[in-house]
């Protein structure tokens, strides 16, 4: 999730292309409504959304059962602070903005090994395997408007 559509399009349009699903939400309260509905196989937050950040979106999934171990990364112009406290709420990795789109796809192929495989991807964080693997990813915060809702863009 973004809040600028660009880089919403850029995330969609490169995991889109290594045959992912992806469906995004405005804002974090949606990103909580929707990862209910679709059950993603991983999460991508940004760390500044309207309604509900990143940062507290992240810490509300790892404290529902349901969500506790799904993989959760932040796509961000993080500071320290934000990082930290990331690894604090459980966050498994981080990918700074500006990215160049194979380290996108890197970031999520590693959280999906991780999760099939049940253990830590090494992408920076405790890794928290469900073993799902259907390849859907949920972006969160990753642009407003359009294609906010689980029918895409």
């Amino acid at each position: 999730m973004d809040d600028n559509k660009v880089i919403r399009q850029l995330i969609r349009v490169n995991l889109e292309l290594e045959g992912l699903e992806v469906v995004t939400a405005s804002d974090g309260a949606e990103c909580l409504e929707v990862v209910h509905q679709v059950r993603p196989d991983v999460v991508t937050l940004d760390v500044v959304m309207p309604r509900l950040d990143g940062l507290r979106t992240a810490a509300r999934l790892r404290s529902d059962p349901r969500t506790r171990d799904l993989p959760l990364a932040i796509i961000s112009a993080c500071t320290q602070y934000e990082v930290e406290t990331g690894l604090e709420v459980g966050v498994d990795a981080f990918l700074a903005k500006p990215f160049e789109p194979h380290e996108l796809v890197t970031l999520v192929r590693q959280l999906l090994e991780g999760e099939r495989r049940g253990d830590a991807p090494d992408v920076g964080g405790g890794g928290r395997g469900r073993g799902r693997g259907l390849g859907s990813v949920l972006g969160a915060g990753q642009g407003s408007g359009a294609g906010g809702g689980p029918g895409g863009d």
